[in-house]
Order: structure tokens, then C-alpha cells, then sequence
């Protein structure tokens, strides 16, 4: 039996992330694979079972707490297994892939590649790493017009400072997508209000 193959594809905030791995399902279905798509129980926008693109488009999908869920649902017809919003699952998501690509299973995964810090988010980085292929898709930034890498978090209409929550699940009202010159994290206060320096 030959391997499997995983393709990973991740990009900040409203980068297509969503969109790409719908169409790669839908060419999946068009093909008459049979394919099972997850999602993390955690990610509570939009539709509860499906995984949805900002242009509307659906995928039915099954949320999951434990990456081990998958193999509940895995039939040995599923010749696709996808994953979105990969940063939002344990590590144990790496042993699982491990499992489906020694089965000859296509894995595909999306996902955030950088949380708002602009650091590495989740496991994304070390899926990159092991992935057949990786696509990075960019958003438009929403101030500049350049094309945007990261992802802006914002409290009552501010940058979020560093010392934030990592993970906090949200949408447009929460999040915007920047470029690099525009992406801003105030860093934690060093000094008590009132000190001199």
C-alpha cells in the first residue's frame, strides 16, 4: 500500500484558507472520493457542522475535541480526511495524521501558520514542516491595501497588547488581516503608572 499524502495550507485571517480547502474537497467528490471533513469543537463561528468560506460556500464537517474522534468516524472507504483550523487542535492531531498517511489516506490540512503575536500558532508550524505541500495564501491589508501575512487582534477597537490571551475565538469584529508594516502588539507595561524614568 502506497503512502498517503498530506497538504497543508495556511495564511492569516481572511486569506482563502477556508476557500482552498473547499474547492480541494469539492475536486475530491467530483472525482468520487469519499472524503470526511473535521473541524475543532472549539471553533464556534458560523455553522456548527460545517466548515464554512467568507464567500459562502459549506462543507459539512464534524466538530471534534480529541484528535482520536477521527478515527470514529473514519470509514475504510475515506480515501480524503480533512482538517480546518488546525491551530486549534492538541498535539495529538500529529499522531493521527501519522496514522492516516501509513493508511494511504490524503490528508488535508488548513489553518492559521501565526496567532496575533505573529509567532508560530499550534502545531500548524511543525505540519508545515512535515507536509508533500504547503500553500500560504495572503489577505488584502485592511489599512494599506499591501498583501496581508498577519493577523491583527483587536480589543474595543485597539491592537491587543502581547500579553493577551493566545487563543480567542472570533471573527471580523475581532480580527483583521495586515501586512507586516501594519500588523502592531504593544508590549506588556514594564513600570507601575506614576514611576519616573
Amino acid at each position: 500500500m502506497s503512502k498517503g499524502t498530506l497538504e497543508v495550507i495556511v495564511g492569516c485571517m481572511s486569506s482563502g484558507k477556508s476557500e482552498e480547502l473547499i474547492r480541494r474537497l469539492k475536486r475530491a467528490t467530483i472525482a468520487k472520493q469519499l472524503v470526511v471533513v473535521f473541524k475543532p469543537g472549539l471553533d464556534i463561528r458560523g455553522e456548527k457542522l460545517a466548515i464554512s468560506s467568507r464567500d459562502g460556500r459549506l462543507f459539512d464537517a464534524i466538530p471534534i475535541d480529541d484528535p482520536q474522534e477521527v478515527f470514529v468516524h473514519l470509514q475504510p472507504e475515506h480515501k480524503v480526511v480533512a482538517l480546518d483550523e488546525a491551530q486549534f487542535l492538541s498535539e495529538g492531531v500529529l499522531v493521527v495524521i501519522q496514522k492516516l498517511l501509513d493508511k494511504g489516506v490524503r490528508v488535508l490540512v488548513a489553518g492559521l501558520d501565526t496567532d496575533f503575536r505573529g509567532e508560530p500558532f499550534g502545531i500548524v508550524p511543525q505540519l508545515m514542516a512535515e507536509a508533500d505541500s504547503v500553500t500560504k495564501l495572503t489577505a488584502v491589508c485592511v489599512r494599506c491595501g499591501e498583501p496581508a501575512i498577519r493577523t491583527q487582534r483587536l480589543i474595543a477597537g485597539q491592537p491587543a497588547p502581547y500579553e493577551s490571551p493566545r487563543i480567542v475565538v472570533g471573527g471580523d469584529e475581532m480580527y483583521e488581516a495586515r501586512c507586516r508594516a501594519c500588523h502592531q502588539v504593544p508590549q506588556a507595561c514594564l513600570y507601575t503608572p506614576g514611576e519616573r524614568h
